[in-house]
Parts: C-alpha cells; sequence; structure tokens
C-alpha cells in the first residue's frame, strides 16, 4: 500500500527528484546489452510492457518493489541502477550514500504530496456535500432530491475512506515522551483523540499515551 500511494503522488504532483531520463536511458541501454526485449523484461517483473517502455523514456521509475529484481535481469547493482551509470568500486560507497539521502528525500517529499492531498480531499468533498444539500432543499422533484443527497453522502465518504488510508500511510508519528517514530495502525487513527495531525497514541516502544505529532520522515 505504501508503494502504491508513493506512486501514485509522484505521477499525480510530478515530483522528480533523481534524473529519471539519465537513469532511463540506462535501463534501456543495459537491456538492449542484454538482448532483451520491453516485452520480456515485463513479462519477467510482471508488469505491462508500456510500463518498461516508460521507464526508458523517463517518464517513471520502476516501483521500489520491482527494483531488486529489475537489477538482477539487467546485471547491475540496484546503486548503478538508481544512479543511471556504472559505478567504478572506489566510488561504490559515495554512491551509496547519494542514493539512500536522495530516496530519503522522495520518501519525504512524497509523503508531504499526500498530506497535502489529503488537505484538498477533504475540502473540495466538504464543499460538494454542502452545495448538493443546499441544492436538494430546494427542489421539489423528490427523486432528484433523494439522488442529491445520496451522491452529497457518498462523496464525503469516499473522500474520508482515502484520508484515513492517506493519514495512516503518509510519514510517521513521533512519540512526545522517548521521540520514537512510527506507523499508527488504523484503528488506533479511527478512535485516537485528535488535533490536525496530531494524534493522542500509545506509543509501540515506551508504551505511554501521549500527543504525538505527524512527521514525514524517520
Amino acid at each position: 500500500m505504501c508503494n502504491y500511494f508513493a506512486g501514485f503522488a509522484n505521477l499525480l504532483l510530478g515530483g522528480k527528484i533523481m534524473n529519471q531520463e539519465k537513469i532511463g536511458k540506462f535501463i534501456a541501454q543495459c537491456r538492449k546489452n542484454k538482448k532483451l526485449t520491453q516485452e520480456q523484461i515485463a513479462i519477467r517483473l510482471g508488469v505491462s510492457d508500456r510500463a518498461v517502455s516508460k521507464w526508458e523514456r523517463g517518464l517513471n521509475l520502476p516501483d521500489a518493489s520491482l527494483m531488486l529484481e529489475l537489477a538482477k535481469i539487467l546485471d547491475i547493482s540496484v546503486n548503478e541502477l538508481l544512479t543511471g551509470e556504472i559505478i567504478k568500486e572506489k566510488e561504490y560507497m559515495n554512491k551509496a550514500e547519494e542514493n539512500l539521502v536522495e530516496l530519503e528525500q522522495i520518501i519525504e517529499n512524497n509523503n508531504k504530496r499526500l498530506l497535502d492531498l489529503e488537505v484538498v480531499l477533504l475540502i473540495i468533498s466538504i464543499l460538494a456535500f454542502v452545495i448538493m444539500i443546499m441544492t436538494s432543499e430546494v427542489v421539489d422533484d423528490k427523486f432528484f432530491k433523494v439522488i442529491l443527497i445520496g451522491g452529497a453522502s457518498i462523496i464525503l465518504l469516499t473522500a474520508i475512506i482515502f484520508a484515513f488510508i492517506i493519514e495512516k500511510e503518509a510519514g510517521y508519528y513521533e512519540c512526545s515522551k522517548c521521540h520514537h517514530k512510527y506507523v499508527a495502525t488504523y484503528k488506533q487513527i479511527l478512535i485516537s483523540m485528535h488535533m490536525g495531525w496530531t494524534r493522542k497514541l500509545k506509543c509501540p516502544k515506551c508504551g505511554e499515551k501521549s500527543w504525538s505529532k505527524k512527521v514525514l520522515k524517520k
């Protein structure tokens, strides 16, 4: 689920940090060196050849769950895949550290975009709900009135469900007692008191219940 939302935010909001074009050209060159087609890569990874084409054109990065297997198929390391070039042995550790920093930045930015998306979804859905309910009060047709009320309820409920999922998947909660950062469960999010993105939660590490703030990275 985390991979899905990270990919969704990256696609929807256009977040780019790594040089996707360079990585795409590197994937294409490595594939050709292995004498493999896009379709053969796609079949081995369980994705569409269209997805592979997007990677090679720099439109998307492979999902994190696919990177290790893709690197194996292309006979390169994950660090080389993320860098978009063959890494000399003496430069390997520096490149690995750079890639880790960039991946952390990607995760942080995607979490921020998801939380922003949560706010936008709720504002739009609440406005739509209010407008449709107010409209239902002035129409005479009972059937149309029921459709408006039902539609307004569905829109609001759908937005709340998506916001609920985003609330769990994006970022972490930081215990105000021991400063441990953790992902809250759906049950905790559902029943806990909250003010914005601060919730009264029980820390899984110290066991204390306190107001824990949402943070974007560990």
